[in-house]
């Protein structure tokens, strides 16, 4: 029987490895740097050990060839798990956002042990119908039919793309700082080598059936939602934090698909308040 090979699965730390473990799981198409290093500092800040990683197919993980990809969903939850066992983590709080955030949903399904407490941002149930919840928004929609047109071996085409789509998803309640987006794409873009290989992402699917097994499931859960999100209308939010037992829901008025930095205190503050009462339920002992 022939083993599957394991990828090359790239991450970076921030803070102590003897504080709480949290491990962040970015989207489609997108590496570790967006979770911001400066984010990441402050989450760190919070008396968290922080991870963060490159998905296949970005970054300086292992790339496979495009309309192509050779991996699940299911995979790439259990690369988050070979993350942990790379930082001999044993259990971790797990934060996802956007697509990142149904991998996150995965590892608390299917590796519940290695799960301290689950957070998701601007991302969608699995396993849950969502067929009666809002679609994209229109602009998104005319914008996303716009990059079956680019050429993704193009850089110039590939990085004025994802500018707009940074323009389409952003906050209603903060100004689009367009210069600074533009230079952090182009960072992104060059360390990742290109961006051909990640649009392999929107060609995966489940590797099981995932069904109804959220509503039984024990973890303690965050989620965290813009009000305006383009992609994911903030009822998926709701609805994913109404099928979970003691679910909590963070309304961010305004936000849209995306880490805003006017945003950052109160994510990371719900966060961080979370681990800290997922771990105190785990060990209700006095310190």
């Amino acid at each position: 029987m022939k083993t599957k090979e394991q990828p090359r699965i790239v991450s970076e730390t921030f803070g102590s490895p003897g504080d709480p473990a949290v491990l962040l799981i970015m989207g489609a198409m997108a590496s570790m740097l967006w979770w911001p290093e400066a984010f990441c500092r402050k989450l760190a800040g919070e008396g968290l050990f922080v991870i963060r990683y490159d998905n296949r197919d970005t970054g300086h993980s292992s790339k496979y060839a495009p309309g192509e990809p050779p991996y699940t969903f299911d995979d790439m939850a259990d690369d988050a798990i070979r993350v942990l066992d790379d930082h001999e983590v044993v259990r971790a709080h797990v934060v996802g956002m956007s697509m990142g955030g149904m991998i996150a949903q995965l590892v608390a399904l299917k590796h519940p042990s290695r799960v301290t407490a689950l957070t998701v941002i601007s991302t969608s149930p699995v396993g849950i119908d969502t067929s009666h919840l809002p679609g994209m928004s229109e602009s998104y929609k005319e914008h996303a039919a716009a990059g079956e047109k680019v050429d993704w071996s193009d850089r110039e085409q590939v990085i004025d793309f994802i500018v707009s789509e940074a323009r389409v998803i952003a906050s209603t309640a903060h100004p689009f700082d367009e210069k600074r987006t533009r230079a952090f794409v182009e960072r992104d873009y060059d360390r990742s080598g290109g961006l051909l290989s990640a649009t392999n992402h929107f060609l995966l699917k489940n590797g099981g059936d995932w069904k109804d097994r959220f509503r039984a499931m024990r973890i303690a859960l965050l989620v965290i939602h813009g009000t305006t999100d383009p992609i994911f209308p903030v009822e998926h939010g709701a609805a994913l934090a109404e099928a979970v037992a003691g679910a909590k829901l963070v309304r961010i008025e305004g936000g849209g698909h995306e880490l805003h930095p006017d945003d950052w205190a109160v994510m990371i503050a719900a966060i961080a308040a979370h681990d800290r009462a997922a771990r105190a339920r785990a060990d209700p002992s006095p310190a």
